[in-house]
């Protein structure tokens, strides 16, 4: 499907398998691109329905029919979609090429690419990335598993672009000629084991960022986690790594008071830490890390510092929420695994409240009970989780029950005291109470205003 150097869809017949927000971005672009184009998804009804179907997109809904994908010219899967499954598995062994929607729109983009990669912290990195480049005069454009699509930003895609992708390992599973300019590992830890098989499968499709790069390209690495360096050990692009414990002789680090760019016993400030406005000293390692990156492509530190200052975080992200009774709620419902929910913990003091539980993915929940222990806290826990945190952490921790989120905000308000926290770090996902974390995240802050609301009139009464 190439006409010299440049893929072509004109006249194929192209499935894409997975209708949500990837899958009907990359529709409408094979549509675009000259493909007769047949969206299929399990879901009977879709929201997009009419759109699309105005659009010139077939829809097949309820099922995934084999006969649909086997006599397909190429096939595309949205990325919540697994690859091994039976109708998939039979258009494979026709011959059937299958990429996956990351794949397909970088074939198209103009300009360079910034990809970001890791356990925790790709969304916090990739908006602040995007912030520093743009302060220092770029044309960017961040989308990716963060807002929208790369399929959406194609026809904007020009040869000056800084395309910035925040990047899961369900897009860079079926990554084939995927090589970023830039490609950043932020950190890795065991996650999303309900769909990869094993950690090693799950690390397989990470390191997969780097597996096209040149010597051109760079890979932007944390030496304070061991597994990055050792998942970009085959990468044949140039390295830059950064370090929250300033421990590494060239890089970019934490120095006295400041972001610096450390080369040849020299440092060069980029951004004074006094500018951060982050809750959370894992926080701070994404700026270290988006620094590096705009380090790379010549961001001037002014501009660096001024996108900084100017950035108090992402939704749902060690989120503020409200005060009540001298305790604080803090969302961070994107803590979605282990190793996220670990560093909300130690991100607060003794006395701490953590409302946790939803769908398990996999990992070791032990490793929570020395941070739980050493802030004498008490965790709340809610959904199918509730027998597993349970069993983990009962013989350790204090876990009490609730029954949905209001009654967990609740709950946790009544186990806290003035001048304690109480966080939503729920290392699950949210699929068994909630549409998804920002779901989960919005019920949480509503439920938390409520309770200051009427706390709050309660005593002026």
């Amino acid at each position: 499907m190439t006409t010299g150097d440049r893929f072509t869809v004109r006249g194929k017949r192209v499935i894409v398998v997975g209708a949500a927000r990837s899958g009907v971005a990359a529709a409408e672009l094979l549509v675009r691109r000259g493909a007769a184009v047949t969206l299929t998804d399990l879901r009977p009804q879709i929201a997009d329905e009419a759109r699309l179907r105005n659009a010139g997109v077939t829809l097949e809904l309820g099922e995934h029919r084999e006969s649909t994908l086997r006599d397909a010219d190429l096939i595309v899967l949205s990325p919540g979609v697994p690859s091994r499954q039976p109708a998939i598995d039979a258009a494979r062994l026709a011959g059937v090429p299958i990429v996956g929607e990351l794949e397909l729109a970088a074939r198209w983009l103009r300009g360079r690419i910034v990809a970001i990669t890791g356990t925790k912290g790709k969304s916090t990195t990739t908006t602040l990335v995007g912030r520093m480049l743009e302060e220092g005069g770029c044309r960017v454009l961040v989308g990716g598993n963060i807002g929208h699509a790369l399929s959406a930003q194609v026809d904007e895609s020009t040869d000056d672009t800084i395309h910035v992708i925040e990047t899961s390992s369900f897009q860079l599973e079926t990554a084939e000629t995927f090589a970023p300019w830039i490609a950043v590992l932020l950190n890795f830890s065991p996650d999303h084991l309900d769909r990869h098989a094993t950690v090693e499968e799950y690390a397989a499709a990470k390191s997969r960022i780097f597996e096209h790069q040149d010597a051109d390209g760079w890979a932007v690495l944390n030496a304070d986690d061991p597994a990055t360096l050792h998942m970009a050990s085959a990468a044949r692009s140039q390295r830059l790594l950064f370090s929250l414990r300033g421990n590494v002789p060239d890089g970019v680090v934490v120095s006295g008071n400041a972001i610096v760019r450390r080369a040849a016993g020299v440092e060069q400030p980029l951004v004074p830490l006094a500018s951060i406005k982050l809750l959370g000293p894992h926080l701070v390692a994404d700026v270290l890390a988006a620094a590096a990156v705009a380090w790379l492509a010549g961001v001037k530190p002014d501009a660096m510092t001024r996108a900084v200052e100017g950035f108090t975080g992402l939704e749902h992200a060690l989120e503020p929420v409200v005060e009540c009774g001298g305790v604080r709620f803090v969302n961070d419902s994107k803590a979605t695994n282990v190793e996220a929910a670990r560093r909300a913990i130690e991100s607060f003091g003794p006395g701490l409240v953590v409302i946790m539980g939803g769908r398990f993915k996999g990992g070791d929940l032990h490793a929570l009970t020395a941070p739980l222990q050493e802030r004498q806290a008490t965790v709340v826990a809610i959904g199918e989780a509730r027998p597993l945190l349970h069993e983990t952490l009962a013989a350790s921790v204090a876990v009490r029950d609730a029954d949905d989120m209001g009654g967990a905000v609740r709950t946790a308000f009544g186990l806290a005291s003035p001048g304690s926290v109480v966080v939503l770090a729920p290392a699950c996902a949210s699929f068994d109470m909630f549409a998804d974390y920002a779901e989960r995240g919005r019920v949480f802050k509503q439920e938390a205003m409520r309770l200051a609301a009427e706390w709050n009139g309660a005593r002026e009464q």
